[in-house]
């Protein structure tokens, strides 16, 4: 893969497939390999409803884990 998909819903799917199946250790190792600010794609990604959660390493919808406990 040369580039990420700039569709947030396809960027997230791609994010999540390349940190589950351990392309990349970390969401920061995947970022600096594709030549995204972590910081700036994680702020992107917010404004689009996603967030990172480090424990499960991977990006969710805004509200998953607090709708999952209900």
């Amino acid at each position: 893969m040369d580039h990420l998909p700039h569709d947030p819903a396809m960027l997230v799917s791609c994010i999540n497939m390349l940190l589950r199946d351990h392309e990349y250790e970390s969401f920061d190792e995947l970022c600096y390999n594709f030549d995204k600010e972590p910081k700036a794609l994680l702020s992107y990604l917010a404004s689009c409803g996603y967030v990172y959660s480090q424990e499960q390493n991977q990006l969710r919808p805004e509200g998953y884990d607090a709708a999952a406990e209900s």
